[in-house]
């Protein structure tokens, strides 16, 4: 039996295999495409989508990493007023560019109890967020603590 070109595509699709992979596979299944589906499955032909990351191109990859830093927001409140909010992208260049001062200033944002949060968007949860609200709570109960045994002048 011979296989045609929308068979091939349509298995391509749904597999993510080369061209040559689904029509082997089509032929040794007599064109039945949910049964090329279970060979190229039993023989891991497969790939998945996270496979495919690996196929796609540097550029390819570096542009969805950009893409989703400008969809993010990293963003700095204190008593629920914010105070800088920037996409991801940015804040990451910064810190790259001037790695000193970024860590200067995320240090003394900390001490003068400032929130870091990262948003999304898509109102995705972040777990991050969780992390960097410890953080704060840290710091907040170090410098409650240095205050309570500072010695008072008299």
């Amino acid at each position: 039996m011979s296989v045609n070109l929308e068979q091939i595509e349509a298995l391509r699709e749904r597999a993510n295999v080369s061209y040559g992979e689904a029509k082997e596979a089509l032929e040794i299944c007599n064109g039945d495409l949910v049964e090329a589906l279970i060979y190229l499955e039993k023989n891991n032909k497969i790939k998945s989508e996270r496979c495919s990351a690996k196929s796609m191109g540097l550029w390819e990859t570096i542009k969805k990493i950009i893409k989703k830093g400008n969809s993010t927001r990293f963003v700095i409140k204190k008593n629920e007023r914010e105070v800088l909010s920037m996409p991801v992208t940015i804040a990451v260049i910064a810190a790259i560019i001037a790695p000193p001062l970024a860590a200067i200033g995320i240090i003394l944002a900390l001490i003068t109890s400032h929130r870091f949060r990262f948003e999304s968007k898509d109102g995705e949860g972040m777990e991050i967020n969780n992390t960097l609200d410890k953080v704060s709570e840290a710091v907040d109960n170090a410098k409650q603590k240095i205050v309570e045994t500072e010695p008072v002048n008299q």
